[in-house]
């Protein structure tokens, strides 16, 4: 008959085999290596974890889980940077494929795979060719376009520029003809000098403003002068 702590004992190493310790609260790798230390460990240490069912603690009972904020102005940023980068690794993905299928056909058809290996090198060289002379039609295009629409940008800013300067003529000539005519209506004031001058014009031609007009404008009625 056993002994209680070789029961023990038993119950920790069966555990250990299989996978899960004994007793939930005991790392079994950590209870045989304090018992024994020269004993080698079966299974690395790890710490328990509790099942779906089971509750939450009370220390994480009135938790909520609030994902990390983003900035507005950097998620673009990092968005665009993620794209560059699965772009990179697709590239990098297919060319590595490509070399391995081009590996495996040279190496399952020999001198065929060479000719094929060729043929394609060939016409890769005729591609860059093509695409090196559209690249060059396309910039030279692009060059005369940048020149038409300087030449046009040059145009449109003198037109506006004498637009401007019309503009501007015409406002002082306005402003020239308003102080003219604020110079001819100013010599019909009455200053201290003219005063005794306009009271006498006055009282020599005496206007009577107290009348009624019809519809049309016209004096209706006047009261006459006492």
């Amino acid at each position: 008959r056993l002994r209680p702590w070789r029961l023990f004992l038993q119950d920790v190493v069966v555990g250990m085999l299989r996978g899960t310790a004994a007793f939930p609260g005991l790392a079994a790798g950590g209870l045989l290596g304090r018992c024994f230390p020269g004993l080698p460990l079966l299974t690395a240490p790890c710490r328990g974890r509790k099942s779906r069912n089971e509750p939450p603690a009370k220390s994480k009972a009135g938790r909520l889980k609030v994902p990390p904020p983003v900035d507005p102005a950097e998620l673009p940023v990092v968005q665009e940077r993620y794209r560059h980068y699965w772009d990179i690794l697709r590239t990098l993905r297919a060319e590595f494929k490509y070399e391995v299928v081009q590996r495996c056909h040279a190496k399952q058809f020999g001198g065929v795979g060479r000719q094929q290996k060729e043929a394609d090198e060939e016409e890769h060289r005729q591609l860059m060719a093509f695409n090196d002379a559209e690249n060059r039609r396309l910039h030279q295009r692009r060059v005369e376009r940048l020149r038409n629409e300087e030449a046009e940008e040059k145009e449109r800013q003198v037109r506006a520029a004498q637009n401007k300067a019309a503009h501007l003529e015409e406002f002082l000539k306005e402003k020239e003809r308003e102080v003219l005519q604020l110079q001819e209506e100013a010599k019909e004031f009455i200053t201290p000098d003219n005063l005794d001058q306009k009271i006498e014009e006055c009282l020599n031609n005496p206007r009577n403003y107290n009348f009624a007009i019809d519809k049309d404008g016209r004096v209706a009625k006047r009261s006459v002068l006492s």
